[in-house]
């Protein structure tokens, strides 16, 4: 998994728009990036709105939010506009995103272990440094936690 210090992976995808994010376009002001087993389950989307209601604290912060799943472009959309989250959302089916911040990983639910996403946020640094990575994400102060850490 990435960890402090690390530098932002280059990545490119796509978001619940069909239109293309690249990596480099997120440099030059602090990010967040959530990532989240799956749209429109329940604790990810207390997670999401979590962030959504608290969005403008957020980027008054200088904070720019993005968060990624492995969902289709369509079922990012319906969660898109279901919630009309104001921050993007990324379809990583290929997992190439996934992989590149090491958050595919053995789970264990009710005694059945399986592969997939681990609820995580990571925060960089405007150089696209990680600053912060935070692996126990409480879904109903998401947003709280990630401004608990700014300085």
């Amino acid at each position: 998994m990435l960890k402090v210090g690390d530098k932002l992976p280059k990545f490119e995808g796509i978001n619940q728009d069909g239109t293309s994010i690249n990596s480099s376009q997120l440099l030059g002001k602090k990010l967040v990036i959530f990532f989240y087993p799956q749209a429109n389950t329940p604790t990810c989307t207390v997670e999401a709105c979590n962030l959504g209601d608290h969005y403008s604290t957020l980027t008054n912060a200088g904070l720019q939010v993005l968060g990624i799943s492995a969902d289709t472009v369509k079922k990012q959309k319906n969660f898109h506009s279901k919630f009309a989250f104001p921050y993007d959302l990324i379809a990583d089916e290929s997992h190439d995103i996934i992989e590149k911040f090491g958050v595919w990983q053995e789970k264990k639910t009710f005694g059945k272990t399986y592969m997939g996403i681990v609820r995580t946020t990571f925060i960089f640094d405007e150089q696209g440094i990680c600053t912060r990575v935070i692996e126990k994400v409480t879904s109903k102060t998401a947003a709280e936690q990630i401004l608990e850490g700014m300085n």
